[in-house]
C-alpha cells in the first residue's frame, strides 16, 4: 500500500506522516526532499510553481514510489498533490495508492507556517495553494481529515481511515 499524505503548506503532511510510517514500519518519502532546486529557490523567493515546474517533481516522487513498491514495501509520500492531474500522475507509483487529504482552516495553516523554521516554503504562497487545490473529481476517493488536533490522533486518524493495524 501506498499511502500520499495530501494537502497544502503547513497541513503537517511531514509530521503526520513520519509518524503514520513509524507506526506502521512503512518507508517514508518526504516529497519536498525531491524538489529540483530550481522549484525550491523559486518558491523560496515566493512564485509559484506552475504546472511545468511540478512535472519533473513528480516524475522523481513516482519514481521512487515505485522502487520501494518492487520492493514489496508499504510507504508514507508526503505531497501536496494539489491537482487531480498530480493525483493521477502519482497513482501511476504503485498498485494501491490511497490518498488521505490533511485540510484545515487557512488562519490555522498560516500560522502553522509562520511558527516553522528552516523551510524554505514561505506562508505567503499559502494562498496560492488554496487557489490551485482541487477537490476529488469523480472517481476519486480521497478521505478529508481536519489537521485542527494533535499530531498523534491525526495519525491515529490517518491509520483508522487506512483500516491496517
Amino acid at each position: 500500500m501506498i499511502v500520499v499524505l495530501m494537502g497544502v503548506c503547513g497541513s503537517g503532511k511531514t509530521s503526520v506522516g513520519r509518524l503514520v510510517a513509524r507506526r506502521m514500519d512503512w518507508a517514508f518519502i518526504e516529497g519536498d526532499d525531491l524538489h529540483p532546486e530550481a522549484n525550491r529557490r523559486k518558491m523560496a523567493a515566493g512564485t509559484p510553481l506552475t504546472d511545468e515546474d511540478r512535472g519533473p517533481w513528480l516524475d522523481r516522487i513516482v519514481d521512487e514510489m515505485r522502487r520501494l513498491d518492487a520492493g514489496g514495501g508499504s510507504m508514507v509520500v508526503a505531497c501536496s498533490a494539489l491537482r487531480r492531474i498530480y493525483r493521477d500522475r502519482l497513482r501511476g507509483g504503485g498498485a494501491d495508492v490511497r490518498f488521505l487529504h490533511l485540510t484545515g482552516a487557512p488562519a490555522l495553516l498560516r500560522a502553522r507556517m509562520e511558527r516553522r523554521e528552516d523551510h524554505f516554503m514561505p506562508a505567503g504562497l499559502l494562498d496560492s495553494q488554496l487557489a490551485t487545490l482541487e477537490p476529488a473529481g469523480a472517481g476519486e476517493v480521497i478521505h478529508d481529515i481536519d489537521v485542527s488536533d494533535d499530531v498523534e490522533t491525526l495519525a491515529r486518524a490517518a491509520i483508522g481511515l487506512l483500516g491496517v493495524s
